[in-house]
């Protein structure tokens, strides 16, 4: 359609120009008309097979070489034609055919300088697409130009560049998870092998104390029930089916359960806990809930601070109810920041190992103050800063 609505304008246009200039005769326009349709006709039999024979040749320099010599072709026979109904001379209808020829191989060499980049960029693009499908996803055009052309390179180039962060993700939360696995054995080989020494110190009658060997075991199981515990509730949370209930729930006096209850733990590191509080701090909440969350953020601050150092937790009210732990430790690197709270999490896991970290306490937390409506981040080190807010 598009092509046949072309064609009548060019011919229009071509009447148009010939009576402007020529002023012909009513036999001279009629023979023009003649002339104008077979040409209209001839260029729309040539349009047809070019558009069959050009999409199958794999060179863009031969298609448009091809293309060059065929309107050339038609345009010196409609010029010879229309010459000799001018009755123009031998001579100058010679010259008209040089000068047409001239015109037309001038025009093909424009054509080609043209073509060779086109067709280069778009090698760009086909070796570009070739790289990325192998694998390689730091492959780049490098077409840089303000045509349709350039617009297709740089969304392929978007395209990989998103690949590649996809790809960097990918490879960041398989290494995390293989940190957690690591981290996860350890905390559960290491009750399990202290209750098997205990069971068999037992049966073979060495221990002095079973009692005291009983109590040991029971705090393995203890800290092993607590482990289970958080991997089934990270599971409710990724799952988002953490119910929150509503009720009145003062921060301060979570924050003081909290330290008490971790008191033996920061004893055993030589870590003093110390509260600062504005008075009473309520928020509309889960006081289990949240209070896990003070507990895993000082828990965490615990295992991280050196000996002989402050873990300070701080509740007080502003734009919202705001808690604060800090700690003396070596704080999260910034290239953690923003991953510090996903599950599986444990930055350096030979020290998260050590520590006694699977790298849940965080992710639970954040799990728990969204669903509260609130949110929380960590500072970089030095030092650990960890801080969530909620509505008042």
């Amino acid at each position: 359609m598009k092509v046949a609505l072309s064609l009548i304008a060019v011919v229009v246009l071509g009447i148009a120009a010939f009576e402007v200039t020529m002023q012909p005769s009513s036999a001279e326009r009629a023979q023009l008309l003649i002339v104008f349709a077979v040409m209209a006709a001839s260029i729309a039999v040539l349009a047809g097979l070019l558009a069959r024979r050009l999409p199958r040749l794999r060179s863009l320099r031969v298609a448009v070489i091809a293309l060059a010599v065929a309107a050339a072709v038609v345009v010196g026979v409609a010029a010879a034609v229309s010459a000799r109904l001018m009755f123009l001379s031998v001579h100058d209808l010679n010259l008209l055919l040089v000068a047409l020829g001239f015109g037309v191989g001038l025009g093909v060499v424009l054509a080609v300088a043209i073509a060779d980049p086109l067709a280069g960029d778009l090698r760009k693009i086909r070796d570009t697409a070739d790289r990325v499908a192998a694998g390689d996803l730091e492959a780049r055009t490098g077409v840089d130009r303000p045509d349709e052309v350039g617009a297709a390179a740089g969304a392929i180039d978007g395209m990989v560049a998103q690949l590649a962060e996809v790809e960097q993700e990918r490879i960041r939360s398989e290494q995390s998870r293989r940190n957690f696995l690591a981290a996860l054995g350890h905390d559960l080989r290491t009750p399990l092998a202290a209750m098997r020494a205990t069971v068999e110190a037992l049966e073979d009658g060495l221990a002095p104390d079973p009692a005291r060997y009983l109590r040991a075991m029971q705090s393995d199981l203890d800290a092993m029930n607590h482990l289970v515990d958080d991997l089934f509730l990270l599971a409710t949370i990724e799952a988002g089916k953490l119910e929150v209930t509503r009720e009145p729930v003062d921060l301060a006096e979570l924050a003081d359960d909290s330290i008490e209850a971790l008191q033996p733990m920061a004893g055993r590191k030589a870590v003093r806990l110390r509260l600062e509080a504005d008075g009473s701090v309520t928020v509309l909440g889960g006081p289990a809930a949240l209070g896990r969350v003070i507990r895993n953020l000082v828990d965490n601050a615990i295992r991280y601070a050196p000996a002989d150092t402050d873990v300070v937790v701080r509740v007080s009210n502003g734009a919202g109810a705001l808690v604060e732990v800090e700690d003396a430790g070596p704080g999260f690197p910034p290239d953690l920041l923003d991953s510090a709270f996903e599950g599986f999490v444990t930055g350096d896991p030979a020290r998260a190992r050590a520590a006694g970290g699977a790298g849940l306490g965080l992710a639970i937390a954040h799990g728990v103050v969204t669903a509260h409506g609130g949110e929380i981040w960590a500072a970089p080190g030095p030092g650990g800063h960890v801080a969530f807010r909620l509505p008042a």
